[in-house]
């Protein structure tokens, strides 16, 4: 009995978070919703360290900026130590750094990379091109073409335009603005990337979901965010390891 109390409060997320804070926010609002609870006792532990002030990871990757990398791994560190046992960190761009991070701690550490690219793979067998909306950041790191080469799948990307369009609207999301505008911006793009030969659209920026409406357009997306809260619970309630 002792040990089976043990193995559940071992089973605690840390989210690695702040980039941006509502985008944290709404993967945590994620892995409520996934949570089967009827009432506080049965929802997970979670521990969340939210600092936005690590450098941007799309100046990092495509301008020399200052890198994050100190900054991810002090955060995993702390999560670590304060009893997380596991980390999930809602940004895409920052996977670019997760070898080095996941070196420097001793428990696993979700790939949303990889778990995105599986959940396609699962869900659409047979997809030879797909879409990807995301920070230039992420395009430039090649974190997406990589996980689904591996898969066969090619990536279809944006017009130069286009992806300056989506890296306005991102930053007018992390701005605290979402209205029908930025969702028009977002939603559009991904037509287009439809008419040139995606099959589906992968959600690759945590700001995206916030102005982005799956019922209002007529083509397959894929959530980033929610898929990596997904994954998050499942090994939370022990169904991954």
């Amino acid at each position: 009995m002792g040990s089976k109390k043990h193995e559940d409060s071992a089973r605690v997320i840390g989210i690695l978070g702040g980039m941006g804070p509502e985008a944290t926010l709404d993967f945590y609002r994620c892995i409520i919703a996934l949570t089967p609870a009827c009432r506080d006792q049965d929802h997970i532990q979670v521990l969340i360290y939210s600092n936005p002030k690590i450098p941007d990871r799309t100046k990092a990757i495509s301008a020399g900026g200052e890198s994050p990398l100190p900054h991810l791994i002090e955060a995993a560190r702390i999560l670590e130590k304060s009893g997380a046992g596991i980390v999930a960190m809602p940004c895409n761009a920052a996977h670019h750094y997760l070898p080095e991070v996941r070196s420097m701690i001793s428990i696993p550490f979700l790939d949303m990379i990889e778990e995105t690219s599986r959940k396609l793979r699962a869900h659409m067998p047979n997809a030879k091109a797909i879409g990807l909306i995301a920070s230039i950041g992420t395009v430039c790191s090649g974190v997406y073409a990589r996980s689904l080469s591996n898969m066969g799948i090619e990536i279809v990307l944006p017009s130069d335009a286009d992806q300056q369009r989506i890296e306005t609207a991102i930053n007018q999301v992390k701005a605290g603005v979402h209205n029908r505008s930025t969702q028009e911006e977002f939603q559009s793009i991904g037509s287009q990337l439809i008419k040139a030969g995606a099959e589906a659209v992968i959600l690759g920026c945590t700001e995206i979901p916030l102005a982005f409406d799956r019922n209002d357009v007529a083509y397959p997306t894929l959530n980033s965010t929610k898929i990596l809260a997904e994954a998050a619970v499942d090994w939370a309630f022990g169904r991954r390891e």
